[in-house]
């Protein structure tokens, strides 16, 4: 792999400038306040006198097909995506093809979509000029939330650098801005996507950030970067989401788990609920410009991303640039000195791409409990029940899973060439840290129907 010069734009110091929150606009924030944040929950509570219901991803599995031109809304296809690549030559799209990628979010102006497309891959982005059939939905803004604030004051018509975004001084305009940025788009059937920061996550009221989440968009994720941002403990972010009122411990903050409980959150101010697809933004490298601030490992990624599916989200993004740390780059996977980043994670893009069925098929809810520090999701595909858990506890432990309507069997850990046992409807299995994730299946068919949600 070699290292191509990078490349700046406005738009990319705009991207960095957000991530790290230095030209954030100054309007006040809002105390946030534990009773805002309800706790969210991986798998929903079961009810003891239901039966196991099924229950479908959100906005259905065909829910890309109302769009064109589109992701494939085949049960085989799972969107895996990188933010802000420039795509140049097809060597690019070659590197980024074979680390199990599919789609690009965000693109240089000096791309070359042709390329995308001949490879086979999918964009969505802002280039109305340089847009063709590789492209299939529209990137409106990124972070808006966290520059322009909950309003809808006027817009300037700056980004943040470029002088006052929100007119009056003081006030707050991010409505506006995408209420304007949308209008600025073709009117086409192409789906629209847009990212939320720590606005949405940590600082507004909820009606506030599901105005965001619920107006804008048809598919919506929202970062926060908890490997590694030393900020994200405090209790005016992280620990507003979590509910505490002090800063977090690192034990508490800086974990796989919190990435699952982002989407969460995002998901609970989806209305109605369920109605659209919520993606997941996941770290790789080092994200800011502060060189003693921590590097995401290999590891880490894995965990964040898999804690992020366990929680229901529909996709996942990789924010691609380092700022600062040991090997500064806009392309983390295009990089030598990332070589062990790469090969994790192309293992983990191709071990979702061949899940992807599973991941696509419904839930299964009032099926399955746990004891033991995990979050783990329930699914039903292709005649199989699968239980995918990850560890919520930073030193691991044991954990015992119950699930109804199985009695004893075999249990497969997928891709990691051992079984357990299960004995009147148990298991228990072993998480050797707070990274540790196993997938499960489970062998023969449940005894009790499975019925759909009403």
């Amino acid at each position: 792999m070699r290292r191509r010069p990078l490349v700046i734009t406005a738009a990319a110091i705009l991207a960095a400038s957000a991530a790290t929150g230095a030209l954030i606009a100054t309007q006040d924030r809002p105390a946030p306040s534990a009773q805002t944040r309800p706790a969210p929950s991986a798998q929903t509570e079961p009810d003891p006198g239901g039966q196991p219901r099924l229950r479908a991803v959100d906005g259905g599995q065909e829910y890309y097909a109302r769009f064109e031109p589109s992701l494939p809304s085949d049960p085989d296809f799972f969107p895996i995506g990188v933010y802000f690549e420039s795509v140049l030559e097809p060597g690019d799209a070659e590197l980024d093809k074979a680390a199990g990628l599919n789609l690009y979010v965000e693109l240089t102006s000096n791309s070359r979509p042709e390329v995308i497309h001949a490879a086979g891959m999918h964009a969505i982005h802002s280039q109305v000029s340089i847009a063709g059939p590789e492209t299939v939905g529209w990137l409106l803004s990124d972070e808006t939330d966290m520059w322009a604030g909950a309003g809808d004051a006027d817009w300037s018509g700056n980004h943040p650098g470029e002088g006052e975004v929100c007119l009056p001084q003081g006030a707050r305009c991010g409505y506006t801005v995408l209420e304007r940025l949308g209008e600025q788009l073709p009117n086409d059937q192409r789906l629209r996507y847009m990212n939320y920061g720590k606005g949405v996550l940590f600082w507004q009221t909820r009606e506030e950030a599901a105005r965001f989440v619920n107006q804008f968009q048809d598919v919506v994720s929202a970062d926060a970067y908890w490997y590694t941002d030393a900020n994200v403990c405090s209790p005016t972010e992280g620990g507003a989401l979590l509910g505490a009122p002090s800063t977090l411990p690192d034990s508490e903050c800086h974990r796989a788990a919190n990435y699952g409980l982002t989407v969460d959150h995002v998901r609970s101010l989806v209305r109605p609920a369920g109605a659209k697809p919520v993606w997941a933004f996941v770290e790789l490298g080092h994200p800011f410009s502060e060189d003693d601030w921590p590097t995401i490992t290999p590891e880490q990624v894995r965990a964040a991303v898999w804690s992020s599916l366990i929680h229901g989200a529909r996709g996942i993004v990789y924010f691609n640039h380092s700022f600062g740390g040991p090997c500064a780059t806009q392309h983390v996977l295009r990089e030598d000195c990332y070589a062990d980043t790469r090969e994790t994670v192309t293992r983990l893009n191709n071990q979702i791409t061949r899940l992807a069925p599973v991941l696509n098929a419904p839930f299964v809810d009032d099926m399955t409990t746990a004891d033991g520090s995990v979050d783990f999701m329930t699914k039903y595909a292709d005649e199989s029940v699968y239980v995918f858990a990850a560890a919520t506890d930073q030193s691991g432990g044991e954990a015992t899973f119950s699930v109804r309507c199985f009695d004893d069997t075999q249990v497969t850990v997928v891709d990691e060439s051992r079984s357990l046992d299960m004995v009147d409807g148990r298991f228990t299995d072993d998480f050797v840290n707070g990274e540790a994730v196993h997938l499960y299946r489970l062998e023969g068919q449940p005894s009790c129907p499975l019925s759909a949600q009403q």
